[in-house]
């Protein structure tokens, strides 16, 4: 029955999912910022480690069938699982340090230009102009907005903005073990499954060490309930129904909306606020995002 649904989906219906989970994405930076006394490493651990485990359980019929595969790829599952394990510590500390407009903003720049570069130097794939370009302007802005004196966080910026870039390369490289997986002959749902649960497993000792905040209050509870079951679990549900109808470039042109979710949140909710420098980091920033995106001719 699910997957007759799944094949019934519109293109338009798929771009919509996919919206919905970028929207749902978008709000985990506001979300972690409701339990302070929780810490970023304890948020992080939570929502990544359940999300990764109920992610791993949903797919426990296409892990079967992909087994042999999988055991025959154990080094690129332990690193791809690892860079699961790291994205969800680093991309909570960074927006901790550096505030959740630009933790966020950052991360997702660095991603598809390490995603490109672990291509290059392991695939072999061509590097063009636009590329290079658009990098440049990521660089550039990164730079701005470690430069930028207002805002909020602005203390640790430069260390918030080099945990962010931390996240971008591990989401980089769970990304390229997954695609290898899937070349290998794992089908998405068992490679997805596997990376985040053994992930989520690694996860595991880190929210044990930290996670007393989550049972000495209900606020935090929440919020790490919330982190672990609708952005993390939901959101990728419905990322991947949505892939089933529409392009992979067409769906991470839709996940821009994440970051523009997580700013205008950050702002209506947190206070946030950027200096003109922040504003022209911000703006590069977009420009390498939409130039790595854009379908080309």
């Amino acid at each position: 029955m699910q997957s007759s649904r799944a094949r019934a989906l519109s293109p338009t219906g798929g771009a919509l999912f996919v919206l919905l989970a970028a929207v749902l994405w978008g709000t985990t930076g506001t979300a972690a910022a409701f339990a302070p006394s929780a810490g970023p490493i304890a948020i992080g651990a939570a929502a990544m480690g359940i999300g990764g485990l109920l992610q791993a359980a949903v797919a426990v019929p296409q892990l079967r069938a992909s087994a042999g595969i999988l055991r025959s790829r154990v080094p690129l599952l332990a690193v791809g699982a690892i860079a699961v394990a790291i994205y969800p510590l680093a991309f909570y500390a960074g927006m901790h340090f550096a505030g959740v407009a630009v933790g966020t903003v950052v991360a997702l720049a660095a991603g598809p230009v390490c995603a490109a570069v672990l291509e290059r130097v392991y695939d072999g794939a061509r590097l063009d102009a636009r590329w290079l370009v658009s990098a440049g302007f990521g660089a550039l802005g990164m730079l701005l907005l470690t430069l930028d004196g207002g805002g909020s966080a602005r203390d640790h910026a430069p260390l918030g903005i080099l945990l962010a870039l931390l996240a971008g390369l591990s989401y980089a490289v769970y990304t390229w073990a997954a695609r290898r997986l899937m070349a290998a002959g794992v089908g998405s749902r068992a490679a997805m499954g596997g990376l985040f649960g053994v992930g989520g497993l690694l996860l595991v000792p880190v929210l044990v060490v930290t996670g007393a905040p989550f049972i000495e209050d209900s606020q935090n509870l929440a919020v790490g309930a919330y982190m672990a079951l609708v952005p993390m679990f939901l959101g990728y549900l419905f990322f991947g129904a949505g892939l089933r109808s529409v392009t992979a470039r067409a769906a991470t042109s839709l996940t821009l909306a994440e970051p523009a979710v997580a700013a205008l949140l950050a702002w209506w909710l947190l206070g946030e606020r950027l200096g003109v420098l922040g504003f022209a980091g911000l703006a590069a920033i977009l420009v390498c995002l939409v130039g790595l995106t854009l379908p080309r001719r």
